[in-house]
């Protein structure tokens, strides 16, 4: 890579002289992409100093001077509400605290320690949560989808009761049966919707089973993750849509419950895959739990900046990525508590500033260019939750979007993996520019983990704006390929929502550098034309486009 940039710039500078022995003015060399520029936004963003970006903290202040700063210097506007840069982002916070939890099964109790055998939280706002032998329903993975002609529920009446779910949903295990999308999960599968189903049906509580391969992480991501403040968008009734407790258990303590039962866990699992399935009550166990509830509102913000079209003002190519990560939590063994989240999402969010540094440096686009650094994203995808419900731009005149989140940080790649293939026609572009690149497109290589749920781009997705997840995937380009392999492994395993999601000088940053080029491609084609993305026939999201089709006439 720096031979060829060496030739590059020695082929540049042989056109300049030529062009100066010929009397012309040489032509400004286009602004490029500067690893040296995303590793320092990166290292900053992800320093101990910002005490891992939490919401709501002395360090989200941190970071909105920050942001707000790096895109007025890439020549942006404030793109918030009110002339500013942010849009206010109303949240509760819940606190879960002194808890306490168990099983009864055959008039033996077994104790649970939250962070070991379970996790449990809330978002449902109170003081106090009080379970009191709460009869406990076996209810498969949870889901009800007319449309599919599936219903775990069947007609058992689970109002007050404890169900307990599994992960993902009943392709996983089986993806020929084809019920749902094979390997690739529908937002059944996803434990918010577990959570939002369990409401509607009136449980008092969820457990879901985690077990690694279905949820597509450990468990210590689960303590991580669940054991800390809970945050929701304020809602008019919440009682309606959350349950009053919301909690997993290890694969091993639900394989014990069920034993004691009377039931043979991994049989139940066969059985959950199957339409005819029917929920089994645990026959003489019951939970019991309790803890007080620390309930409050804080505001957080979403960033916004804008670059004006010169023709078409209204009308907006947004790039968004979230800025928070999970803040500070229990020390690990290192001592470390301080979740720096410099992957997940510095490296995205440093990739916004750049892309608007070179939207700044180019010719003005005849759209307009948005920038989103949300917040609140793992809490839930609250701040794109709350942008799309409260667009400052409207969604019908926004064209199209890039989402960037955990960016490629370990060398050049083979693939652009592009997370919910099919779904739109950005498909098209993207493989177009992939190939200028010598890459090629691939569908999500997980799609069991239900990636295209788990980002910023989803709620803007479901009301229909065309976004496109790509990143990086497949094979290295470049030795040494079993120490990228590796490192790129152990992210997944050991720092992913974890203290150890450091920075480091040694990242390799072309391959990050690849997937932002081909976002910045397609958003000037974009911007500099009248088209219209669409959404493919059969992608559920194409109704919510076309409701709104008058607007882009």
């Amino acid at each position: 890579m720096r031979l060829l940039s060496t030739v590059a710039a020695l082929a540049a500078g042989a056109l300049i002289s030529a062009c100066a022995s010929m009397g012309a003015e040489a032509p400004a060399p286009a602004a490029a992409f500067d690893s040296g520029r995303l590793s320092e936004h990166a290292r900053v963003l992800s320093d101990d100093s910002f005490q891992g970006r939490g919401i709501g903290t002395p360090a989200e202040d941190m970071v909105v001077r920050y942001l707000s700063e790096q895109y007025a210097a890439a020549g942006f506007q404030p793109g918030g509400e009110n002339g500013g840069w942010t849009q206010d982002v109303t949240l509760n916070r819940f606190t879960a605290s002194g808890i306490r939890a168990g099983f009864t099964v055959g008039g033996e109790t077994i104790p649970l320690t939250q962070g070991q055998q379970i996790v449990v939280s809330t978002r449902l706002p109170g003081s106090h949560v009080a379970l009191a032998d709460a009869p406990l329903v076996f209810v498969g993975y949870g889901i009800k989808a007319p449309e599919r002609n599936w219903d775990d529920f069947k007609d058992v009446d689970v109002r007050g009761k404890v169900i307990v779910v599994l992960v993902n949903d009943a392709d996983f295990e089986q993806p020929e049966l084809n019920t749902f999308n094979g390997r690739a999960m529908t937002y059944y599968g996803r434990w918010t919707y577990k959570y939002e189903e369990a409401a509607r049906q009136g449980a008092a509580g969820v457990i879901i089973v985690h077990e690694t391969a279905p949820a597509s992480y450990g468990w210590a991501t689960v303590t991580n993750s669940w054991s800390g403040p809970q945050f929701d968008i304020v809602r008019q009734n919440a009682a309606a849509e959350r349950v009053k407790m919301e909690s997993w258990i290890q694969r091993d303590v639900a394989v014990d419950l069920f034993r004691r039962a009377g039931l043979d866990f991994d049989a139940l699992k066969v059985q959950a895959r199957s339409r005819d399935f029917r929920p089994v009550e645990l026959s003489g166990a019951t939970f019991s739990g309790a803890f007080d509830v620390a309930t409050s509102q804080i505001t957080t913000r979403n960033v916004i900046a804008r670059l004006p079209g010169a023709t078409h003002p209204d009308e907006t190519i947004l790039y968004t990525a979230h800025w928070d990560h999970i803040g500070v939590g229990e020390p690990d063994a290192n001592g470390d508590a301080i979740f720096n989240g410099a992957v997940d999402n510095a490296t995205g969010t440093a990739g916004l500033l750049e892309l608007a540094r070179l939207w700044g440096a180019g010719p003005r686009p005849e759209r307009s260019i948005v920038m989103i650094s949300f917040t609140a994203e793992e809490s839930g995808l609250l701040g794109s939750e709350y942008y799309a419900a409260n667009p400052v731009y409207p969604l019908e005149k926004t064209v199209a979007g890039f989402n960037m989140d955990a960016m490629n940080v370990y060398g050049r790649v083979a693939d652009l993996g592009v997370i919910g293939y099919g779904q739109s026609e950005l498909d098209e572009r993207l493989a177009a520019a992939a190939a200028r690149q010598g890459r090629t497109v691939a569908p999500d290589a997980n799609p069991a983990a239900g990636s295209y749920f788990r980002s910023d781009h989803f709620p803007l997705a479901k009301r229909g704006v065309p976004m496109a997840y790509a990143e990086g995937g497949g094979e290295f380009r470049d030795e040494p390929m079993a120490a990228r392999n590796a490192a790129r492994d152990e992210y997944g395993s050991r720092r992913y929502h974890q203290a150890d999601d450091e920075w480091s000088p040694d990242w390799d940053l072309r391959g990050q550098i690849e997937d932002l080029e081909v976002a910045l491609w397609i958003g000037r084609d974009l911007a500099n034309s009248r088209d219209w993305p669409e959404w493919k026939p059969g992608s559920e999201f194409g109704p919510a486009r076309a409701a709104s089709a008058a607007a882009r006439r």
